[in-house]
């Protein structure tokens, strides 16, 4: 097992992406601690259950305090409200990523909102399965998937890097597009 790439993360939604990490995280000793945070009781009750974190709140602010890097895995439409959420949180050093599979929008949500649009690295993890919630998650989801990063114009070298650590620990191959270049491709493919 490697050195923790960091102390503490923070998981905002912990459905099948987010319980995925966790699992991984844990299994693999990439933090120290995983803060977990969503916006469902229930779903925070079942994850403590499982032994998916370290600790849990309903405030995405209180698991965004003090960690290195904040994974973002709500819907779509979701990430503006955790970008603002988080915000105050926030040092200039936290990363944030998320998991979002379109990424203009994830990006035009989230960076206005942040205070250090530097740290900003959107992500897609090309993975999944039908399922959710917290049990729906396993370590190996991101095992030899793709992790498309979509860097913006603004976003600091050493974030970058770090943030594609993390997803090559949790088992992706990377790659980089800008975020309108990612759903170009995407739904040409799709």
């Amino acid at each position: 097992m490697s050195e923790p790439l960091f102390d503490r993360i923070a998981i905002i939604g912990i459905g099948l992406l987010g319980s995925s990490i966790a699992r991984k995280v844990r299994a693999d000793g990439v933090a120290r601690h995983i803060a977990i945070a969503d916006k469902s009781a229930e779903a925070l009750a079942e994850a403590e259950t499982l032994g998916l974190g370290d600790s849990y709140t309903g405030d995405p602010a209180e698991a965004a305090s003090g960690s290195e890097l904040v994974v973002s895995c709500v819907p779509v439409g979701a990430a503006g409200t955790v970008a603002e959420a988080i915000a105050p949180a926030l040092t200039p050093e936290t990363l944030i990523t998320d998991t979002g599979s379109v990424k203009a929008s994830v990006v035009k949500q989230m960076l206005p909102r942040l205070p250090h649009p530097g740290c900003l690295v959107a992500a897609h993890p090309v993975a999944g399965t039908e399922n959710s919630g917290p049990a729906a998650g396993f370590a190996d989801l991101f095992e030899n998937r793709w992790c498309i990063l979509t860097p913006t114009q603004e976003t600091d070298l050493r974030a970058l890097d770090l943030v594609a650590e993390f997803w090559r620990r949790l088992g992706s191959d990377g790659g980089t597009m800008t975020p309108g270049h990612h759903d170009l491709v995407l739904a040409i493919t799709s």
